[in-house]
């Protein structure tokens, strides 16, 4: 059983099933079902694990006098130890094989009398859980959970934003050892599995993602690793993140070259997408919108010319999940707040040549915005 949700205090967790209850009564919405993922994590203290066997938080909406229940197979139920159950006024509900999960959670939600008639499920639910559950309450209209989570999570507290620090600082150390894994003559994929060692060894549980993108593979913003030889003069984009213990996620993108660019058009480039990077940092503050900071970022690629090779939004958020709320996009209206977390990472992709990403993960503070990246933004030049 998966324990990578942050450890919290059991008070810390009350007032998330309060806020997330709260909300779903607001949005007309009798219940949440959450199975394992990130969205339990944040709300029990446990992410769990899923399988073909249902687990699933019952959450009523507030102004139900019926309580939270953990609905989980027997054979689980030690996986979910660590849940302070008696402190969050919430119930444990184990099945066996042979009993129909599904239909527990159908009864749960109809022991009062009442039946529901509109029930949230977490975004991530398997189909195979989803489909049973429309079953089991065919007069309930099912939307999805992530319409009130993400309104809950898109704002971190004091202790999320100390650990996207942590995580921060945690991946900054390995781009400050590239030079001992980035050399000429290693494929891709030798340098992707030296860089993966190094994120655990910095603090993290694992390697999430390592995208190392040598020359013309640099201008595939998610290309990932190949058996390509890296050479003299190849500019490389280096994207890697994963998650810390407690499950909070690094993102952080450096662009490197071996030796001098072979590539003419690099330093003068490469200078415009510094440009873009900082403005777009700037532009975050409490109040701004993401499309506005999206179009901060690409005014000065535009400009240049570069507009048609910044082919992907400007950001995303970060917390549990290396991506969620909020995305940094035109069309994205929304006001930016004090605790809201994400990335910015424009990029300049020029298929065939070259390409160069730069990126922060950033957070909104009451006066303006903290980078918990720190590594220069300058294109580094690596010896060979």
């Amino acid at each position: 059983m998966s324990t990578g949700a942050m450890k919290q205090d059991p008070t810390v967790l009350s007032a998330r099933l309060q806020r997330a209850a709260e909300t779903a009564a607001s949005a007309d919405i009798d219940a949440l079902l959450i199975s394992p993922g990130s969205d339990l994590g944040y709300l029990i203290g446990v992410d769990g694990e899923s399988f073909e066997r249902l687990s699933c938080l019952v959450l009523p909406a507030a102004g139900s006098a019926a309580p939270p229940v953990l609905v989980v197979p027997k054979l689980e139920e030690l996986g979910y130890a660590e849940v302070p159950a008696g402190e969050l006024g919430m119930e444990m509900a184990t099945w066996v094989d042979g009993q129909d999960p599904h239909r527990m959670v159908a009864d749960l939600l109809s022991r009062d009398g009442g039946s529901p008639s509109r029930v949230a499920v977490a975004d991530a639910m398997p189909a195979l859980h989803t489909l049973p559950l429309r079953s089991a309450l065919p007069d309930a209209e099912q939307v999805l959970a992530g319409s009130v989570l993400r309104e809950l999570r898109m704002r971190k507290d004091a202790a999320e934003i100390q650990a996207l620090r942590d995580a921060g600082a945690a991946i900054d150390r390995v781009h400050a050892r590239m030079s001992e894994f980035l050399r000429v003559g290693r494929t891709e994929a030798e340098v992707g599995a030296d860089i993966s060692r190094a994120i655990v060894e910095e603090g993290h549980t694992a390697a999430e993602f390592v995208i190392v993108g040598s020359g013309p593979n640099g201008a595939s913003p998610h290309h990932a690793l190949s058996e390509r030889v890296i050479h003299e003069g190849d500019v490389v984009v280096v994207d890697i993140g994963g998650p810390i213990p407690g499950g909070y996620n690094s993102d952080c993108t450096r662009t490197y070259s071996l030796g001098e660019p072979r590539e003419s058009d690099v330093r003068e480039t490469y200078g415009v997408l510094q440009a873009a990077q900082r403005a777009a940092v700037e532009a975050v503050r409490p109040g701004a919108t993401p499309s506005e900071v999206d179009a901060a970022a690409r005014e000065p690629i535009a400009r240049a010319g570069f507009g048609d090779y910044f082919v992907h939004r400007t950001g995303h958020g970060i917390g549990l999940d290396v991506h969620e709320e909020p995305y940094i996009m035109g069309g994205n209206e929304i006001s930016l707040e004090p605790g809201m977390a994400f990335s910015i990472e424009p990029g300049i992709y020029q298929q065939g040549h070259w390409g160069a990403r730069i990126e922060d993960i950033v957070v909104v503070t009451e006066q303006g915005v903290e980078s918990v990246n720190n590594q220069p933004h300058e294109l580094v030049v690596l010896p060979t």
